[in-house]
């Protein structure tokens, strides 16, 4: 049921408190820091309003009629529940500048995040930071319900209800163990064919590195294929140890598989008809992000990204 227009008026439904507290109209509109002609002027249009007498006007003050007296007191709470209102929203306000709530998927949280919080850091001594760890999908979950103020996804898409700007790339690499067979043909250009019977290594799905991966394989392909021999595993680190111990083809990124690259425990494949780059976004729910959110992404974008 809509409420009538003169409920929503809370500050002349103020004002009439202030009123009966002072016992003068003159002193209600200096406590409000208004005139009192405009005072005397909002109180009447509330009378014609309510179609009620509310006041009496006298020499020596104001003073409630028994109508009034019945009005004042059922404003009470209303004006103790419009003031709890905007006291939560100003502490909101307050504890969004002062805090900053981010979900990142795996490969930003591991290899980018950190540094971009240091950075932020330096600037923002007295600001707490609270930082989690999830696939795309779940990124985008928490932002959504609110538990997070800005995530980072390693989709290749995101979800059209979220705001998202693009803040770097990152490649995914196909590694081996050393002693693999495919290893073999690792300087030779394999194509997308060859890695469907093969034993895939691969994040659970939601992660952007899953998704990254299949469709890129269904664009050399033209279609999605079975992937009957694929393992999913939880994490980066335990599909690079499953390699190691030759367990299979991994499918993580160049960043996680680096130093397994450098010391000669893995080896790279190179399929020359996969394109396996992918963009970093981040995303926020709302029209913009807050404003310490929105510092984090343009520290983000103009940053040297490590290789």
């Amino acid at each position: 049921m809509p409420l009538p227009s003169w409920v929503t008026d809370l500050a002349t439904l103020n004002l009439l408190l202030s009123v009966a507290e002072t016992g003068s109209v003159g002193r209600a509109a200096q406590a409000h820091g208004i005139s009192q002609p405009s005072a005397s002027e909002r109180l009447a249009r509330l009378e014609r309003r309510l179609g009620v007498p509310l006041l009496v006007r006298t020499r020596r003050g104001s003073t409630l009629t028994p109508t009034g007296e019945a009005v004042v007191a059922w404003i009470h709470p209303v004006i103790d529940a419009a003031q709890a209102l905007a006291d939560g929203v100003l502490s909101l306000r307050a504890d969004q500048r002062a805090r900053l709530r981010i979900t990142a998927s795996l490969t930003v949280a591991e290899y980018l995040l950190p540094r971009w919080l240091l950075v932020l850091r330096r600037g923002h001594a007295d600001l707490e930071i609270s930082a989690s760890v999830a696939n795309s999908e779940d990124v985008c979950a928490a932002i959504r319900s609110g538990r997070a103020d800005l995530g980072f996804v390693e989709s290749p898409d995101v979800p059209a209800d979220l705001g998202r700007r693009v803040v770097g790339a990152d490649g995914l690499a196909l590694v081996v163990a050393t002693r693999y067979p495919l290893a073999a043909r690792a300087e030779r250009d394999l194509r997308a064919s060859d890695l469907i019977e093969a034993p895939l290594l691969l994040r659970e799905p939601g992660s952007g590195t899953r998704e990254t991966f299949m469709r890129a394989l269904a664009g050399a392909l033209g279609h999605t294929p079975p992937i009957h021999r694929a393992t999913s595993l939880g994490s980066t680190a335990t599909i690079l140890a499953t390699v190691r111990a030759g367990g299979g083809v991994g499918v993580v990124s160049a960043r996680a598989a680096a130093a397994g690259l450098a010391t000669g425990e893995l080896v790279r494949l190179r399929v020359a008809d996969l394109m396996l780059v992918r963009p970093l976004h981040a995303v926020w729910s709302g029209h913009a992000p807050t404003p310490l959110a929105a510092e984090l992404i343009e520290l983000a974008i103009g940053l040297p990204t490590p290789d």
